[in-house]
């Protein structure tokens, strides 16, 4: 009779059940373990006997709204007390995927800080480079300064060998004018000296030919006389 009566108790919950659950996954509190009953009430048989932070799905609930029928990820049907599921992922579950989630994480960190050791390692290089670079920058700063000092004295050696040059240019056409003067002087020495050996020879014609005719002719004395 007893039998008959749980039995007729159920079909009238089952009737009086709710459609639709709110979520399609709740669980287990993390705090006790329950029993699934065949039917919603705690005179029925147990089913099975869940963990805390076990999985369900719901199907639905007692019209009291005290019980819950679900269905458990092996396929097992049964009725638990609706104050003892949540619909938030209890510690159980979250501690896993929190675990799971430090481990990806811890393995991003070690990866991250393989990166930046190797960052590291390319920004010594880079400074390296960068103090060889700045020394050889001032390298040749300082050949460019020399190569401009020595630049500036080429260019006033240029300078100064340009104005020689020009003083050579003018020294030569200096002499040529003094050559140009000697050779008019020479010349007219020359010249010169021709009139006045042409003189000497005319004076001496002159002389020879005048002189004696101007001294007196002695008369012959003629032993005849």
């Amino acid at each position: 009779m007893n039998a008959l009566a749980r039995l007729l108790s159920a079909i009238a919950c089952a009737v009086c059940v709710t459609g639709a659950v709110a979520q399609d996954t709740a669980w287990v509190g993390d705090e006790v373990y329950i029993v699934l009953h065949a039917g919603p009430g705690t005179d029925y048989r147990w089913v099975a006997k869940l963990n805390p932070g076990t999985g369900l799905s719901p199907r639905g609930t007692a019209e009291d709204g005290a019980w819950t029928e679900v269905t458990t990820d092996r396929g097992t049907d049964g009725w638990v007390r609706s104050e003892f599921l949540t619909r938030e992922p209890p510690a159980q579950v979250r501690l896993p995927a929190a675990e799971e989630r430090s481990e990806r994480l811890a393995a991003k960190v070690q990866t991250l800080e393989g990166r930046l050791e190797a960052l590291r390692s390319a920004e010594a290089d880079t400074s390296g480079s960068l103090a060889a670079t700045e020394a050889r920058l001032a390298e040749a700063s300082e050949e460019l300064t020399r190569i401009k000092q020595v630049s500036g004295r080429a260019l006033a050696l240029d300078q100064e060998n340009r104005q020689l040059a020009e003083n050579v240019e003018t020294l030569r056409s200096e002499v040529d004018v003094l050559q140009a003067d000697n050779q008019r002087l020479k010349d007219k020495l020359q010249s010169s000296a021709f009139l006045d050996g042409a003189l000497a020879v005319l004076l001496g014609v002159v002389i020879t030919l005048v002189v004696p005719r101007l001294w007196p002719r002695r008369r012959s004395s003629s032993s005849w006389a």
